[in-house]
């Protein structure tokens, strides 16, 4: 994998945590979602708020910021929770093969594109396969599934 991080500045990380909150009250903004995952480091739980793809039955995590600290988190852990405290779900996390990354990005681009452009390897929706291919190694993606 391609190490690559774009951290958020500080009105970003403010945005977040607004956002962040919100999710976590059960208040969904462009289909955002709380995600809880314990500290790789620390062992502490780290919150912070995601958007899920789905395809089909399949729900993905995107990290389109690169190799942040709850991608790798999540590595580590193999397992997220997500939801409101009230209907939090645990699921397993296995990260994606590069390979099987381009379908997911064009799918998360279309979707998110407008919230995530400048921090997702310099991917637009209108990027070639070749592009996308290359960018894929630097943008962590994790499949969910029940079992946490």
């Amino acid at each position: 994998m391609t190490v690559r991080y774009d951290e958020p500045n500080g009105v970003a990380k403010a945005a977040n945590a607004l956002i962040r909150w919100l999710a976590e009250a059960g208040i969904s903004i462009a289909g955002t979602r709380a995600l809880r995952v314990r500290g790789r480091k620390t062992g502490q739980v780290r919150r912070v708020v995601i958007n899920v793809l789905t395809v089909g039955d399949v729900a993905y995590l995107v990290s389109p910021r690169g190799n942040t600290q709850w991608a790798r988190n999540v590595r580590a852990a193999g397992f997220v929770e997500i939801g409101p405290a009230w209907r939090r779900h645990t699921l397993r996390a296995t990260e994606v093969d590069d390979a099987a990354k381009p379908e997911l990005l064009r799918r998360y681009l279309a979707r998110w594109y407008w919230e995530v452009k400048g921090h997702i390897a310099g991917l637009t929706p209108d990027s070639s396969d070749e592009q996308v291919r290359a960018a894929a190694p630097s943008i962590p993606v994790f499949a969910l599934t029940a079992g946490g």
